[in-house]
């Protein structure tokens, strides 16, 4: 059994590298890997309209297509730039889709799974935004908001993540708030914890009485690093290397 733990591309363009890497990594998976977990923020911005209305998206939705039909099971959790997935990944990748945590059993170990919006409980304009565009109402609203007001949206945002990013990076440890994170998940019971969100590629483990596993995905913009399940045991891999 193989699995890949994927998060943060945030993805734009096809002229893009990080783009152009993931459509290869991508196209490896048939064959080798059980199941694709997205951990959100594959894209720069995503609503589920009805039909497929972001058409710079469609190499990478014809990917994952590929990957369903010859049986990766897609496996997402939504994140702050990607929500009410809609009919493509519902019905056309037949994805399981979790708007937040998820918990899985592999092999007998327990393990969580997250975005990582949610984790810094300071950072209130993170979780505020997460609330506002994760609301019921708004994907109820989705099929009559003009896809020139969704694009608008998704420029504000990609400029408002790139601007704060480092902001945050330095106002915080982020090693540390995502290590306090997964000890109070150990206490809980779970053997394992993986989160994106933060653009930070950590893999951590420690041994007592059982093996825990702290495992933060980085992402797909400088890093280009990925989570893998394999042969009973997590690691953090990077595609470039």
């Amino acid at each position: 059994i193989r699995m890949v733990f994927i998060a943060d591309a945030h993805l734009t363009s096809e002229t893009y590298e990080n783009y152009r890497l993931l459509l290869n990594f991508l196209a490896e998976l048939p064959g080798n890997t059980d199941t694709l977990f997205i951990l959100g923020d594959l894209f720069e911005f995503w609503i589920g309209y009805p039909e497929v209305r972001f058409t710079h998206y469609l190499p990478v939705l014809e990917q994952l297509r590929r990957l369903h039909e010859k049986k990766v099971e897609i496996v997402y959790l939504e994140g702050n730039h990607d929500f009410h997935m809609g009919p493509f990944f519902q019905e056309t990748l037949k994805a399981r889709i979790f708007s937040g945590p998820a918990m899985f059993d592999l092999d007998g170990k327990k393990v969580y799974l997250c975005h990582g919006d949610q984790v810094n409980k300071a950072d209130y304009g993170y979780r505020l935004l997460r609330f506002l565009l994760h609301n019921q109402a708004i994907g109820a609203v989705i099929p009559l908001v003009p896809p020139a007001v969704a694009s608008f949206i998704a420029k504000w945002m990609g400029r408002a993540s790139k601007e704060n990013h480092h902001v945050r990076r330095i106002k915080w440890d982020y090693n540390a708030i995502l290590r306090e994170f997964a000890a109070a998940r150990f206490k809980e019971g779970y053997d394992a914890v993986i989160i994106g969100h933060f653009h930070l590629p950590l893999f951590e483990q420690t041994a007592n009485s059982r093996v825990r596993t702290l495992l933060s995905l980085g992402d797909w913009i400088t890093h280009f690093t990925y989570g893998e399940w394999a042969n009973g045991e997590f690691s953090l891999k990077n595609y470039r290397e």
